[in-house]
C-alpha cells in the first residue's frame, strides 16, 4: 500500500485531504480533479503556500458525486453543471454519499452491479452469423489514399482494390461479433 494510500486509511473522517489522497479515494487521476476544479466553480479546495490543495470532506463528497454523474451515469461536464444549477450542491454530494441518484432511487455500488451483469453475459457461446445488407457488402480498399482523394471525381477508373473473398468473409464475421456485443452491452445497461 502507499503512504498516500495508508495515510488516507489513518486519518479521521473529518480530516482534509491532499490531491493525491483524492486522487486515490475517487481513482481520478490529479490532473481531472484540477480541471474539475476549473469547470465546476463550485469545487473550490483551500490552497496553502505553494497553492497545495487541501480537500474538506464535503469537497470528497462532491468529486465523488461529480464522478459518479460522469463516469457511471455517462453525463458531460455541462450535463453536470445543469444538474449543479438546477438541484444543487447538496444533492451532487448526497449522490456522491451514495444517498441520491439521478433516477431517484439511492447509487450504491454501481460499478459492482455492473460487474455481477457482466458475469451473467455468457462470451463462450457462437453468435449466429449476422445478416449484412447488401449495401455494406460491397466494400473496398482504396490503395493509394492520397492518390485517390486527389483525382477528381469524373475520372472513370478509380484506383481502389476489392476485397478478397477470405478477407470479406472476416471482416462480416467481426462485424457480426461487435453487433452482438453492442446487443449485449445495450441490455446489460439498460438491466
Amino acid at each position: 500500500m502507499s503512504s498516500a494510500a495508508a495515510e488516507t486509511t489513518e486519518k479521521s473522517a473529518e480530516a482534509f485531504r491532499t490531491i493525491s489522497e483524492v486522487s486515490l479515494e475517487l481513482d481520478v487521476p490529479q490532473h481531472v480533479l484540477r480541471f474539475w476544479e476549473s469547470r465546476f466553480q463550485q469545487v473550490r479546495p483551500i490552497k496553502r503556500a505553494g497553492g497545495r490543495r487541501y480537500y474538506r470532506p464535503e469537497d470528497v463528497a462532491l468529486l465523488r458525486g461529480i464522478r459518479a454523474l460522469l463516469y457511471v451515469d455517462g453525463m458531460t461536464i455541462k450535463g453536470v453543471q445543469k444538474v449543479l444549477r438546477d438541484k444543487g450542491l447538496r444533492y451532487v454530494s448526497e449522490i456522491g454519499r451514495g444517498e441520491a441518484s439521478l433516477h431517484g432511487k439511492p447509487n450504491r455500488q454501481p460499478r459492482e452491479k455492473f460487474h455481477r451483469q457482466l458475469r451473467a453475459v455468457d462470451f463462450t457461446e457462437e453468435p449466429p452469423p449476422a445478416k449484412i445488407p447488401e449495401t455494406q457488402k460491397k466494400l473496398h480498399v482504396v490503395s493509394d489514399p492520397i492518390r485517390a482523394s486527389s483525382e477528381s471525381a469524373s475520372e472513370e477508373t478509380p484506383h481502389h482494390q476489392t476485397l478478397s473473398a477470405e478477407a470479406r468473409t472476416r471482416l462480416e464475421t467481426l462485424l457480426s461479433e461487435l453487433l452482438q456485443l453492442k446487443t449485449r452491452l445495450t441490455t446489460a445497461r439498460a438491466a
